[in-house]
């Protein structure tokens, strides 16, 4: 065993370093960061703010519920649809996973994606006041 001298001061080492003058190790994800939104939450987001766009562009509309669910509990005739619209019980149900992936994106990012899923619940609203998804929006599209 050597022992060192008294005159000869202590190395002294980061505090991060363990004993043996190695790295502590790390936690998994470092530094602490924010839990990511998961595609359902930025589809239940993009579907809200479109939903309240136009119940307060539409009086009609400001006693409708729109909701969203995974799938539609059978195809029909013409497919797989994208959502249903209940005049009765004033509801319209957005299906997410028929939007998301049936759905064609000229261009993969997350602008047109929200695009496709505003111009469903347009869709589905203007399905629900039996008129022109245009007719309900028009200056939200118009570029001056």
């Amino acid at each position: 065993m050597m022992r060192r001298r008294a005159s000869t001061p202590p190395r002294v080492r980061p505090s991060r370093h363990g004993r043996h003058g190695r790295e502590d190790r790390s936690p998994v994800v470092r530094p602490p960061l924010p839990a990511q939104e998961t595609r359902e939450e930025r589809f239940d987001f993009v579907v809200g703010t479109a939903a309240e766009f136009l119940r307060s562009a539409w009086p009609e509309l400001r006693e409708v519920r729109f909701e969203v669910a995974a799938m539609p509990p059978a195809s029909d005739d013409d497919g797989i649809p994208r959502w249903t619209v209940s005049t009765e019980e004033r509801r319209i149900v957005l299906y997410r996973l028929p939007i998301e992936r049936l759905g064609s994106l000229h261009r993969e990012d997350e602008l047109h994606r929200r695009m496709a899923i505003e111009g469903c619940v347009f869709r589905a609203a203007a399905q629900y006041l039996d008129r022109d998804p245009w007719d309900l929006g028009p200056e939200r599209f118009r570029f001056l």
